[in-house]
C-alpha cells in the first residue's frame, strides 16, 4: 500500500518544501504487542525468581521433580526442579526454586524435611500426605549468614524457631526410656516435650534439651526441680502401696515433670539455656538440698549379698546417703577376703540437727580436717556402720551409722582419705552367732541321760496309772455309790412332812434358846462377878437369870 502524497501549489516569493509520510501497517502491531507482553513477563518473572538451593536427603523417596512442593506453615514457597544421586551414591540432591519473598530460608541455620505420614513419640503426624503427596517442610533460620546447601534431617523437628517459649538443658546420668517428643509436664499439664538430646562432653551422663510453651515457660524458676515421670512410680510404705504415675502417654513413651519446692521466698523465672539437674522421681527431686557430699570408705569382714550400688545409707533412722561402691579385697595378713564399701552421705540431711552441731562444734563444712576431727569424735563416742536388713522377703540391706556404747575402742587416723569408719556385724551375723552359742549350749547337756531318764519315769508313771485303774478306781467307784446312796436316804428322811423333820426343828429351838440363856448368864457375871462367891443377891429381881422366850 503506497501512502498518498498532496501537492499544494507554491506560495510567491518561497521555496518550495516536498515531505513524505511513512505509515505502519495494523499486521505488525498484534506480534509487536506479544513481543512486548513476553518481555514484561520474563522481566517479572526474572524479577519475582527467589534463589536456589540444594539440599541433601538420604533417599529421595516421595521427592518428584517439577511436582514436589516446599511449604512453611501449609504455605507453597518453593518447588522441587531436579533430583539427583550423588557422585558416591551415598545421597540424593534435590535442587529447589524458591520463591522471591523466601529468601530468609537461605539462613545457614534453616532447617528441611520431607513430610510423609510418620508414628512416633509426640503422636500421628503427616496424615493429610495420604492425599496430596509427601512435600517438604521448612523452618526459617535465625542467623545473619547465608547458604546455598542444606542437609535435610530425617524427622522433622518438634518445634520451629519462632514458636514462642524457652529452652532448657537437663543433665542426667542415662536417657532412658526418653526421646525426641516426649512430652513435658506440669502439675500432669502437657506444656512442652524434648527436642533434642546428646552426650555430655565427658562422656558420663546425658544433656537433654527441653522446649516449653510460652506462656507456661514462667513456671520454670530458678528452683525448679525437673524428674523423670516415664513408667509406674511404685511405692510400699507404713500406709500400704501407692501407685503414681503423669499419664498414659508417660507410661508409653516416657515423660518428664518440674515443680518447685511449696516454699520458694525470692525465687525468680528461669532464663533460656538454663542447666537444672533431671533426678529420678518426684521424692527425690522435692527432698531438700544436699549440700555438701562427704565420702566415707568402709571395711567388712563378712559377706554382703543382698548390699548393691544406690542402697540407702541411715544414720539413726535417717536417710543421709547411698552406697557408690562395693568391691570384694584380699587381706595378705588374715587370708581373708573382707568387703571394701565405698560411700556418699550428705550432713545437710539431718536439717536442724545438723545446723545446731556445726553451731555448738563452730565447725566450718569446707574445712576437711575439721569434718575429720568431729567424726573421730564419734568414733570415739561408739559411731559404727553396720549392714542391716532392709527387707526380708528380698534380703536387701542397707548401710546404718549408730552409735554401740558396747563397741572396742579402734585407732583412727583423721589424716587418711576417705575417712575409715569402723565397722560392726550385721545384724542377721549377730543372730547367726547368738544361735549358734545356743545351739552349743544344747549340744553340751546330757541329751541321752536327760532322755533315759525320762523313759523310766514314763515307765514308772504308766505302771502307777495301771495299779490306779485296776485296784484304786473301782473301789473309789463303790464309795461314790455309798455316798450317793446315803445322801438319797438323807433327802428321803428330811422330807417336809417326816417326823424327823419336826423333831429336828424342835432340837433346833431349844439349842436356840440354851444359847441366849447362856448368853445372858455371862452378861450377869459380867457385871456382877461376886455373884460366883456370894450367890444372888436377895433383892436381884426374879428373872434377872429367867431364860427369855424370845
Amino acid at each position: 500500500m503506497k501512502s498518498a502524497v498532496t501537492e499544494e501549489p507554491p506560495v510567491p516569493g518561497a521555496a518550495t518544501v516536498k515531505t513524505r509520510r511513512f505509515s505502519v501497517s495494523l499486521v505488525w502491531i498484534v506480534p509487536i504487542i506479544a513481543v512486548l507482553v513476553g518481555i514484561s513477563l520474563v522481566v517479572h518473572n526474572w524479577l519475582q525468581q527467589g534463589p536456589t538451593i540444594e539440599i541433601t536427603f538420604k533417599t529421595g523417596e516421595g521427592l518428584t521433580a517439577n511436582k514436589t512442593e516446599v511449604k512453611y506453615r501449609n504455605v507453597v514457597i518453593g518447588k522441587v526442579s531436579t533430583v539427583e544421586l550423588s557422585d558416591d551414591q551415598k545421597h540424593v540432591t534435590a535442587t529447589v526454586q524458591l520463591v522471591k519473598h523466601a529468601e530468609n530460608f537461605t539462613r545457614k541455620d534453616s532447617t528441611f524435611w520431607v513430610v510423609r505420614p510418620r508414628i512416633g513419640a509426640g503422636g500421628v503426624s503427616g496424615i493429610d500426605t495420604l492425599f496430596s503427596g509427601d512435600f517438604i517442610g521448612a523452618d526459617a533460620g535465625k542467623e545473619g549468614a547465608r547458604a546455598k546447601s542444606f542437609t535435610g534431617l530425617e524427622m522433622p523437628p518438634p518445634i520451629t524457631y519462632d514458636e514462642p517459649g524457652k529452652r532448657f538443658t537437663l543433665h542426667t546420668s542415662d536417657l532412658g526410656s526418653l526421646g525426641v517428643g516426649s512430652p513435658v509436664y506440669f502439675r500432669k499439664i502437657p506444656v512442652g516435650q524434648v527436642v533434642s538430646y546428646q552426650l555430655s562432653k565427658d562422656g558420663k551422663g546425658v544433656d537433654i534439651e527441653v522446649f516449653v510453651q510460652s506462656p507456661n515457660d514462667a513456671f520454670v524458676t530458678n528452683n525448679t526441680r525437673f524428674w523423670n515421670a516415664s513408667g509406674i512410680d511404685v511405692e510400699a510404705g507404713a500406709n500400704g502401696f501407692a501407685v503414681r504415675t503423669e499419664s498414659l502417654s508417660s507410661l508409653l513413651v516416657g515423660g518428664i515433670a518440674f515443680r518447685a519446692p511449696p516454699f520458694n521466698p525470692e525465687d525468680q523465672v528461669a532464663s533460656e539455656d538454663k542447666v537444672f539437674e533431671l533426678f529420678e522421681n518426684e521424692q527425690t527431686a522435692l527432698a531438700p538440698p544436699n549440700g555438701k557430699a562427704q565420702y566415707l570408705a568402709l571395711r567388712f569382714d563378712q559377706a554382703l549379698r543382698g548390699l548393691k550400688v544406690g542402697a540407702p545409707v541411715e544414720f539413726l533412722g535417717v536417710e543421709i546417703g547411698k552406697v557408690v561402691s562395693v568391691n570384694l579385697d584380699f587381706d595378705l595378713k588374715q587370708r581373708s577376703f573382707p568387703v571394701n564399701v565405698g560411700i556418699v552421705i550428705y550432713p545437710q540431711r539431718l536439717g536442724n540437727a545438723h545446723t545446731k552441731l556445726l553451731k555448738a562444734l563452730k565447725h566450718n563444712p569446707e574445712d576437711e580436717q575439721g569434718a575429720a576431727e568431729v567424726l573421730g569424735m564419734f568414733i570415739d563416742n561408739g559411731l559404727r556402720a553396720q549392714a542391716r536388713s532392709g527387707n526380708l522377703l528380698t534380703g536387701q540391706l542397707y548401710i546404718a551409722l549408730d552409735f554401740d556404747p558396747k563397741a572396742p575402742k579402734v585407732t583412727f587416723d583423721p589424716t587418711a582419705r576417705p575417712i575409715m569408719i569402723p565397722t560392726v556385724p550385721g545384724s542377721l551375723e549377730q543372730l547367726q552367732e547368738k544361735f549358734e552359742v545356743m545351739v552349743d549350749r544344747l549340744n553340751r547337756l546330757p541329751i541321752e541321760r536327760i532322755a533315759n531318764n525320762l523313759d523310766a519315769n514314763l515307765v514308772e508313771l504308766r505302771k502307777g496309772l495301771q495299779q490306779f485303774n485296776n485296784r484304786t478306781l473301782p473301789g473309789v467307784q463303790g464309795t461314790l455309790a455309798e455316798v450317793s446312796k446315803t445322801l438319797q436316804s438323807a433327802n428321803s428322811t428330811l422330807a417336809d412332812d417326816s417326823p424327823q423333820r419336826e423333831q429336828l426343828t424342835q432340837t433346833l429351838d431349844e439349842l436356840g434358846r440354851m444359847s441366849r440363856s447362856l448368853r445372858e448368864l455371862a452378861d450377869y457375871l459380867g457385871r456382877n462377878p461376886e455373884s460366883l462367891l456370894r450367890g444372888r443377891p436377895k433383892d436381884a429381881p426374879a428373872d434377872t437369870l429367867k431364860p427369855s422366850r424370845n
